[in-house]
């Protein structure tokens, strides 16, 4: 399904749309087109994302293609959604000590939908963190491993 969504391919791709949406939540889908996570997470992105045309612009980056975005957001398990919003670089506390990305699939169509909704209405407040709508059993769960260099 990632053939509905906008694709960005370059770090000035990404970069332009960073700093040009403005007044919407930017929602960047880092992964691969042939990954089998990515496609579930893009069909419920593009069902969505019709619903969300006022509150949300959704783009599907490719994990390869953007390097510099994937080593900053330190991307390491794909799927991997970030947002934005004006520019600013959004966080949500799902109830794991990463609060910069969700990683994996969302479970249905209304989680996006509310965790989109509540990252709407938090930023319009001038927040740049909230907490996740989700109930903490449907947030994907993953150790970190930090690496002593």
């Amino acid at each position: 399904m990632s053939f509905l969504l906008p694709k960005l391919s370059s770090k000035m791709e990404v970069d332009t749309v960073i700093k040009s949406t403005e007044d919407l939540v930017l929602v960047l889908r880092f992964g691969r087109d042939n990954d089998s996570a990515c496609l579930q997470l893009d069909d419920i992105l593009s069902k969505t994302s019709a619903e969300l045309a006022k509150m949300a612009a959704i783009y599907c980056v490719d994990v390869d293609s953007v390097r510099e975005y994937t080593e900053y957001f330190d991307i390491t398990l794909i799927p991997a959604t970030i947002f934005f919003f004006n520019g600013q670089h959004m966080k949500v506390d799902w109830g794991r000590p990463d609060h910069t990305k969700f990683i994996g699939s969302f479970k249905r169509k209304q989680d996006f939908i509310d965790v989109v909704e509540v990252i709407y209405r938090g930023a319009m407040k001038g927040k740049l963190m909230v907490t996740s709508p989700l109930d903490p059993r449907d947030v994907p769960k993953y150790d970190l491993i930090y690496k002593d260099i």
